[in-house]
């Protein structure tokens, strides 16, 4: 009796999953396995992303149980335990899908190769990404590095299959070893803040087709004009759900065109904005399989010696990561960012930009700070946003493009709503001077409530000072 493993991995779903089905197909046993395998990622996943990965691994449990099927789990080297599980269930082949990411493509090439050892086969379908990053280019040959070309280029021949449903699953193989409890795998923090992340979000397939339903039936309509707006739900929050493999790619690119044919012609540039967030995605990996450092180095080679604002005792930093800038539409970033695990996508830019070009801090302290706080981070996304907003990445705004609070907080957060949810301290003032109470009358403050350097604290730097500063040191790059 034929038997497969399902090696699983980032793609944690029954219905369009590529690795599932072909094993249904061809196996008469089919064993799916997740085997928890911390020390061959790179670099290591954050304490947030494990929260989900633990919620999202019991969601797909209980999406194989009903599917006649369960969920495997084990811990460990990948290739011994691999080649374990294959020995003991008399494997003859192991099917999983790609990851496009440095340390994925490295465990494949070990793996195969153990495998192979033991006369077993190793067979990795595409999955995760509508192009493949390794052989998108452009006329002349090169890879893309700018975003408009490439998805200019990709969009016109973009042709994606059809999503295909939940395969009817084999049972599991009569001699797999017991699996480990999924408490086992270690993946909630001792200190239980994830507590606070529930309300929000629910991991798992199911979870990712009530967003995705959500989407498309209330804020796809007017996505163009409200996804700048952190204030009001206007983006899809589909980004964890995602990044985990709970819906697939295609399933979100097909729903949004069919989606458009129910929509009024006004309405299909709104549908374009959106499919071209995820055309950013791609290009992310595009420059990922590019540049496989692409969280550390920068792609412009100058920023390896830009003067960087020295804080020996990390102040500036601790103070940016706790929400207590002084600069309001900053602060609540930060902490919309630690009560929820998201933060809306207009305010990553702000905050990563005040990071970088007003506090004049290395962009790697944010990228390693929301790797460990999103619960959507993603290697290569995370990577390009905050080299884009560092003005060092390949489709990078220019350094002297400065996102500056205050007229951000007044033009996508006009009445405050967001500071005032996130930011109670300055709740009290008008909207007139929310976004910068340090500019409030003394009287003004005083019916607020607010002493500024009591209550809350007075900025961390000046804004128009700090951007002469930060583009002095850019232009002293040469």
């Amino acid at each position: 009796m034929s038997t497969a493993l399902v090696w699983l991995r980032r793609d944690l779903r029954v219905a369009d999953q590529p690795a599932l089905a072909r094993a249904a197909r061809a196996a008469e046993r089919v064993a799916p396995l997740y085997i928890h395998t911390p020390d061959e990622t790179w670099p290591r996943v954050g304490a947030a992303s494990l929260w989900w990965l633990h919620h999202s691994l019991a969601a797909l449990d209980t999406e194989l149980a009903a599917a006649g099927s369960r969920l495997c789990l084990d811990s460990g080297p990948s290739t011994e335990r691999l080649c374990h599980w294959a020995q003991v269930s008399d494997a003859t082949v192991v099917y999983c899908t790609a990851i496009a990411e440095p340390w994925a493509r490295q465990q494949e090439a070990a793996v195969a190769e153990a495998l192979a050892g033991i006369g077993v086969r190793l067979e990795v379908l595409p999955d995760g990404l509508l192009t493949d990053p390794s052989a998108v280019r452009n006329r002349g040959g090169t890879p893309y590095r700018a975003f408009t070309p490439f998805w200019r280029s990709v969009r016109a021949q973009l042709d994606p299959p059809r999503p295909t449903p939940p395969p009817a699953l084999p049972g599991l193989p009569e001699a797999i070893p017991e699996p480990q409890p999924l408490a086992a795998l270690g993946l909630l923090p001792r200190i239980r803040w994830d507590e606070k992340l529930l309300p929000h979000w629910q991991p798992g397939a199911a979870g990712a087709q009530q967003r995705l339903e959500a989407f498309l039936g209330s804020a796809a309509a007017d996505y163009a004009e409200r996804r700048d707006y952190p204030a009001h739900p206007g983006t899809s929050r589909l980004s964890p759900h995602l990044h985990f493999g709970e819906v697939s790619i295609r399933s979100i690119w097909h729903a949004v065109e069919e989606a458009r044919q129910a929509l009024p012609a006004a309405a299909h540039g709104a549908l374009d904005t959106f499919l071209a967030e995820l055309g950013w995605r791609e290009v992310a990996y595009h420059l990922l399989w590019q540049q496989p450092q692409l969280h550390e180095t920068p792609i412009d080679e100058r920023f390896s010696r830009f003067a960087w604002r020295e804080d020996p005792h990390g102040t500036l930093l601790e103070a940016w990561r706790r929400g207590a800038t002084g600069v309001p539409l900053v602060d609540a970033g930060m902490r919309e960012l630690w009560a929820t695990g998201w933060m809306h996508n207009r305010v990553r830019m702000v905050v990563g930009s005040f990071l970088v070009k007003n506090l004049r801090l290395p962009w790697q302290h944010g990228e390693a700070h929301f790797r460990d706080t999103l619960v959507d981070w993603d290697l290569a996304s995370n990577s390009m946003g905050w080299q884009w907003v560092s003005g060092c990445g390949a489709d990078a705004a220019p350094y002297f493009r400065i996102f500056n609070p205050v007229r951000q907080g007044e033009r996508f957060d006009p009445d405050g709503e967001y500071v005032r949810q996130w930011v109670p301290e300055v709740a009290g003032l008008p909207k007139s001077h929310i976004h910068q109470p340090w500019a409030a009358p003394a009287d003004a403050r005083a019916r607020s409530g607010l002493r500024l350097g009591y209550d809350y604290p007075e900025p961390l730097v000046d804004l128009t000072s700090s951007r002469k500063e930060a583009l002095a040191a850019f232009q002293a790059l040469g």
